[in-house]
């Protein structure tokens, strides 16, 4: 894990310099970074497609075959389960984080419009913000829920 953040971040930083370069170009820039956005889709795309297909991987010492196919049907199976949970906890915390972003964003906005009319309303604004900020607590939770149970 911290080798692929070591490797990545010098990636993320170098494509962030290379995007400003190129969309100082204009709008020849921004087709440019598209094309390298449909791209970048596409081969993972075929990356996922060929995860999803592969076969179990080759049980490596002195086990027998049956006791080889036993323990990769079990590291299969083990995996599938896993990869669905962390799965669903993922669109639990990106759905209920987007949802709360744009709740907030509009109560935020209703608030301080609100409380520039009528300042004593300050309350009960935040309260209603905090009602919206809530669902990203929500949606945490029901992750960390599914991940204990992976």
């Amino acid at each position: 894990m911290t080798a692929a953040l070591v490797a990545g971040l010098p990636l993320i930083a170098a494509a962030v310099v290379l995007a400003r370069i190129v969309t100082r170009r204009g709008r020849s820039g921004m087709y440019i970074l598209a094309g390298i956005g449909v791209v970048l889709m596409i081969g993972a795309v075929v990356l996922l497609a060929a995860a999803l297909t592969a076969g179990p991987a080759a049980a490596a010492g002195t086990a027998t075959v049956a006791g080889a196919k036993v323990a990769a049907v079990a590291a299969v199976s083990a995996s599938t389960s896993s990869t669905g949970a962390f799965l669903g906890a993922a669109i639990a915390v990106a759905g209920s984080t987007i949802g709360a972003g744009i709740a907030v964003a509009y109560a935020g906005a209703a608030a301080l419009a609100a409380m520039s009319e009528r300042p004593e309303l300050f309350g009960r604004a935040m309260v209603i913000v905090g009602l919206a900020e809530g669902i990203a607590i929500y949606g945490l939770i029901i992750g960390i829920i599914l991940i204990g149970k992976a």
